[in-house]
């Protein structure tokens, strides 16, 4: 039986917890994946995974960016995919940047430090993923950002 998995600092040098996502990474700018800095990777990891979600997305949760095999780092550059990639809500193995439909949405970029490399196919579902980090989770951490539309699109 696994421990607990320890605690990873998860933040951006491109916004605040809490804070709100800067449109150049969303639908409505170049919609690339903004820079993630991560602490206290345990030095026993293989790999790390990384799943951004909107739990505010209407009647289900929306993937925005599935990825594992990202060899162990402190930094995720921007405009950068350092491992392989996985279906996101579009159907598409890519970043998809935050696109409410109305409002201000949440979006959760959690990151998994884990003990060995996943054997899943590039184009695989989150759940897939989930389901294989599995037993295999050290550490793990989020950061949360928000973003609302400043257009409206009809």
């Amino acid at each position: 039986m696994m421990q607990t998995p320890a605690q990873l600092a998860v933040t951006s040098p491109d916004f605040k917890s809490n804070g709100e996502i800067p449109s150049k990474f969303t639908c409505e700018g170049t919609e690339i994946n903004p820079a993630l800095a991560i602490k206290d990777v345990p030095v026993t990891a293989k790999s790390l995974v990384v799943i951004l979600d909107d739990t505010y997305a209407p009647g289900q949760t929306y993937d925005h960016w599935v990825m594992w095999n990202i060899p162990p780092t402190n930094t995720i550059a921007e405009n950068s995919a350092p491992g392989v990639q996985g279906k996101n809500g579009g159907g598409d193995s890519k970043y998809k940047g935050p696109c409410p439909p109305t409002g201000t949405h949440k979006y959760l970029f959690r990151v998994y430090a884990l003990d060995a490399m996943l054997d899943t196919k590039p184009g695989a579902d989150k759940k897939t993923v989930e389901n294989a980090i599995r037993g295999h989770v050290l550490a793990k951490g989020e950061l949360v950002g928000t973003y609302k539309k400043s257009k409206s699109t009809n």
